[in-house]
């Protein structure tokens, strides 16, 4: 690395500490659960609601805003350092400058007050190796996930909210060889990957002007044509479910995104539903062939709620999709490992 890049470094993260100071001086009541490492998520109901999440555990604090308009300052700051517009939008994601992901909802769209989900990133980066230890997976599972991204299979990450896909997904992309060109497609940029090659697209909402913004559907067909080794999808949520599904059957193998299901048959389903969304006319039974074909490998991860492991996140199923629709024309698949 170049002296240069080197400084450019140095600077980044010096502006970096300066935007985190100035947030802690404005969000200062969470600031010691921001700081404290067994703290996984900070949700704010208001400004004297304040409860955090612990070892997977929640609880109810004692801390305290001094107003909804102390609360409303701090947020602004939090947007302003993720370049989001707050304006009169009543929902912004941000990021804090430590990558914790940021997700604000405001009144009256909000109606005990401004409610913010902190959901903080951890400093100490997840390996295959300790999510081992941690009986997240077996050894035979990390074994069979890497040989797969190795492989260039496709691969859909799916769970709830809060249980590890993104987690997850930072891993398994450690897999893919160095040498290949990564490119990273969120609505808010969370990804923390540790590979040589890699370039991280945000969507942008819109100025007040309508000027500015860039959908995640818009990036993903731009994408296409950076030359991409691999794509990464942070989350899929939306119309771009099929932008993906063209993108794994038109050569872009390798394929890794996460998105919210409970079950191998229903990650499928909601794929069918998010294509759907991006107001492509096309056949069902086309769509859950293109479905079948392109989707190699689901990773099902949930989240115990009770027992001795309460709050251990796990990878419950790994399924191999088949390629073709039964007789029936549903999707078929072989469950590799359950957990």
């Amino acid at each position: 690395m170049s002296e240069t890049s080197v400084d450019v470094l140095d600077e980044a993260d010096r502006e970096r500490e300066i935007w985190q100071l100035a947030i802690y001086d404005v969000m200062s009541p969470i600031v010691p659960y921001l700081e404290d490492d067994s703290v996984s998520e900070i949700m704010i109901n208001g400004a004297d609601d304040i409860y955090i999440e612990r070892k997977g555990v929640i609880e109810r604090t004692e801390a305290r805003f001094n107003s909804e308009y102390e609360l409303e300052a701090g947020i602004r700051r939090i947007a302003q350092y993720s370049g989001r517009f707050l304006g009169d939008n009543l929902e912004i994601d941000a990021r804090l400058p430590d990558g914790g992901r940021v997700q604000i909802i405001r009144s009256p769209a909000a109606r005990n007050g401004v409610s913010v989900a902190i959901r903080k990133f951890f400093k100490v980066k997840l390996t295959i190796e300790k999510l081992i230890e941690s009986n997240s997976l077996t050894q035979e599972m990390a074994d069979y996930l890497s040989h797969q991204v190795r492989s260039h299979r496709n691969m859909i990450i799916a769970g709830g909210t809060g249980t590890g896909k993104t987690t997850m997904l930072n891993v398994l992309a450690n897999f893919a060889d160095p040498a290949e060109r990564i490119l990273t497609i969120e609505d808010t940029a969370e990804l923390q990957l540790s590979n040589p090659h890699v370039v991280t697209l945000e969507s942008q909402k819109a100025r007040k002007s309508g000027k500015g913004g860039i959908t995640i559907r818009e990036l993903f067909k731009a994408s296409l044509r950076m030359r991409p080794d691999r794509i990464i999808v942070g989350e899929c949520r939306g119309g771009e479910a099929i932008e993906l599904l063209q993108a794994m059957t038109s050569g872009h193998d390798g394929t890794l995104a996460t998105l919210h299901a409970s079950g191998i048959p229903e990650t499928l389903n909601r794929l069918e539903t998010m294509a759907l969304m991006g107001d492509v006319d096309i056949p069902m039974t086309a769509l859950k062939r293109q479905i079948a074909s392109a989707v190699h490998v689901v990773v099902q991860i949930v989240r115990d709620h009770d027992g001795p492991h309460r709050g251990r996140r796990r990878i419950a199923t790994v399924a191999e999709i088949d390629a073709e629709l039964n007789a029936a024309g549903d999707y078929t698949y072989r469950k590799v490992f359950e957990h």
